[in-house]
């Protein structure tokens, strides 16, 4: 079932305030903002709830910088809805600052947490703290209510911040997982074919033609292939091998959808023959010397040099970089994402897009410490209207974007100049808080898109000369054509959301695995060629002490759990 904005919209003129920008069919260019009292339903009376004045501290797991007092978006949630936000963003590791929270006892009201949180106990149980005081969130989510519950407890413990999409799934962008190429390689190379490019080989041969013809950039040494690894975020290492064998992002497994059976890939000869890949790059000077003792900062400061041809990344994760370059004037700097495949043989199966997938266990929980959890839950469910989600996601009408004599959204140039300043976005929007809320996502109720960049002809009018060149070079309309169009999802995808609960075997085993593949994988992507295979043979050696039998048995087990309690839709 799809949620109906109509429906939503419809709910929130009745149930929660009224609206922060008036649209009028007509085109109206008067302004309204919200109200600062929240209107709740009362046996199908409105009744008017004063809103005392309340801080909230919240900790988002992800670096960042404290927005200015004088932000007009927390000013308005602050004026409105009588909110204000003390944040604190990660500062060195993430599993170092849980583990203090968590040792502590003590919790900061909101947290942007995963599972390690929830398995300590740290988030109190949303299901009937939606159900009677959100109404906007309840049937936000309804349509996944049983898919984001923690299948150990039947409970909500967070709020996914992505995935409950309404329309016809088509980004103008690719946000996911793939290999990324500098898109003046390819405008270098004569803008070639797709299909001569999208095996592992054809990948790096086009890199390193470049990097000898150019083995500088702006006076530094080019850098033909970048890995991610640090923290959480090693999936830049370790997830690789399981695309390009046609599979989608599963984490730790591949999974036959045939049979609905699991396995890890870490040990697997497709695994093998791409890092020995990585380690014939190595020796020919391709890959990054500070790759694997760089932190995330630094690894998005090395992107921001333009130096940079090619990664394997997830799209979200180096936004911060592209909007750099962006900013500097070096569209072509930036990075397109290629299907690539390990062999001939998996031409056509790639699998780095996906349909959108409810973002289960990712998103704001309360804490066991909040003291306002009515209060703090009434908030999202405000937030989570048309109105506020339009002032979140376009910002102000006539400030930051206009709407036309048809009701459709766009923005002049002096807007989207300010919508890729890192200093105005600081000032002017609030990403601490809308990048881990609950959001709408697909279309609202007037037929506009939801965000800036999925409506069709804010895309392109909003792109430089240089882009727009270069996807009519490609005979293309927006970059996520550069990608296979995804099937539809598996009923029990993805594995990678799969709680492995901490102190059981298969937590156990999952943990080794991956401690396993950050000492061993760098070891043997930086050997000599030559002892390659004896560092990999003592990796999988290693792995089959392992019992990584625990850890599929809790996957599969799942995987069976979803196919009997959810459906595809």
């Amino acid at each position: 079932m799809k949620l109906s904005f109509k429906k939503l919209a419809s709910l929130a003129l009745v149930v929660v305030m009224s609206t922060s920008v008036l649209l009028s069919g007509c085109g109206s260019k008067k302004v309204e903002q919200p109200k600062d009292t929240q209107k709740t339903e009362n046996n199908g009376k409105q009744t008017e709830e004063k809103l005392e004045p309340i801080e909230l501290d919240v900790y988002i797991n992800a670096p960042g910088q404290q927005p200015p007092k004088d932000n007009k978006i927390y000013k308005l949630i602050e004026e409105k809805l009588g909110v204000k936000f003390n944040f604190e963003f990660l500062v060195g590791d993430s599993k170092q600052r849980f583990g203090v929270m968590i040792a502590s006892g003590e919790y900061p009201d909101v947290i942007n947490g995963g599972t390690e949180l929830i398995n300590a106990g740290a988030f109190i149980p949303l299901d009937d703290l939606i159900k009677d005081n959100a109404p906007n969130l309840y049937e936000h989510y309804k349509p996944y209510w049983e898919k984001i519950k923690d299948p150990d407890t039947g409970q909500l413990y967070i709020m996914p911040n992505y995935g409950a999409y309404s329309g016809e799934y088509k980004p103008s962008s690719h946000y996911g997982p793939a290999f990324w190429i500098q898109k003046e390689v390819l405008a270098d190379a004569g803008y070639p074919d797709i299909t001569t490019i999208d095996t592992l080989d054809e990948y790096f041969d086009l890199i390193e033609k470049y990097a000898k013809k150019y083995p500088e950039i702006d006076g530094k040494p080019t850098i033909g292939f970048e890995i991610i690894s640090y923290d959480w975020r090693n999936f830049g290492l370790v997830n690789p091998p399981q695309h390009l064998v046609g599979k989608p992002n599963e984490g730790g497994v591949v999974v036959d959808y045939d049979t609905n059976v699991a396995e890890i890939f870490a040990d697997k000869d497709y695994a093998k023959t791409y890092y020995q890949k990585l380690n014939e790059i190595n020796a020919k000077g391709l890959l990054d010397r500070e790759t694997f003792t760089q932190n995330y900062d630094q690894y998005l400061a090395k992107l921001s040099t333009g130096r940079v041809l090619g990664m394997f990344d997830q799209g979200w994760n180096f936004g911060d970089a592209k909007n750099s370059l962006i900013e500097q004037g070096l569209d072509n700097r930036t990075w397109v994402p290629l299907p690539v495949v390990l062999d001939e043989s998996y031409v056509g199966q790639d699998w780095y897009a996906d349909r959108s997938v409810v973002n289960v266990n990712s998103g704001f929980g309360i804490s066991v410490s909040a003291k306002n959890p009515e209060r703090i839950i009434k908030m999202f469910d405000t937030l989570v209207t048309e109105e506020w989600q339009k002032l979140l996601q376009w910002g102000v009408e006539e400030e930051d974007y206009m709407v036309d004599e048809n009701g459709r959204f766009y923005r002049t140039p002096e807007q989207r100049a300010n919508a890729k300043d890192q200093t105005w976005i600081l000032q002017n929007k609030a990403q601490a808080v809308w990048e881990s809320s609950p959001k709408l996502e697909g279309l609202y109720s007037d037929g506009n898109a939801t965000g800036v960049g999925e409506q069709p002809e804010e895309f392109f009018a909003g792109l430089s000369e240089y882009d727009k060149e270069f996807l009519e070079a490609y005979g293309k309309k927006t970059w996520g054509e550069f990608l296979r169009t995804p099937p539809e999802n598996p009923i029990a995808y993805p594995a990678w959301q799969i709680n492995i609960i901490d102190g059981s075997e298969a937590k156990i085993a999952s943990t080794k695995l991956n401690d396993l593949s950050m000492k061993y994988l760098p070891t043997a992507i930086l050997a000599e060629p030559g002892k390659f295979d004896n560092a990999w043979s003592e990796y999988v050696n290693e792995i089959k002490k392992l019992n990584i039998k625990s850890y599929e048995d809790r996957i599969n087990e799942q995987i069976q759990w979803r196919l009997e309690n959810w459906t595809s839709k």
